[in-house]
């Protein structure tokens, strides 16, 4: 899915319309103590030769997600895009 490298998009901090810049969101630090894995763990400790929560049917491709930077405030915002795709998010002119 190609998306351009500059949108015109509301910002919340300015409460207007600006020029934001357009990047792909990455996933961040992964958490190996977290209160969530820890949990997690201990439900599948039980359960030899399996992984617990393993889906049947796989999805058809994920909702990307970019992050929307304002060129004026440099505040950052997330966005979800609407369709689920296959590939990865294209930015480009």
């Amino acid at each position: 899915m190609k998306f351009p490298n500059e949108v015109n998009a509301y910002c919340p901090k300015c409460r207007k319309k600006t020029k934001h810049k357009v990047r792909i969101a990455s996933k961040g630090r992964a958490r190996s103590m977290a209160w969530g894995n820890r949990q997690h763990a201990r439900t599948i400790m039980g359960y030899v030769g399996k992984v617990a929560g393993e889906k049947a049917v796989k999805k058809q491709g994920k909702k990307q997600k970019v992050m929307l930077e304002c060129t004026v405030c440099k505040k950052k915002q997330e966005r979800v895009i609407g369709k689920r795709t296959r590939k990865k998010i294209e930015i480009g002119s």
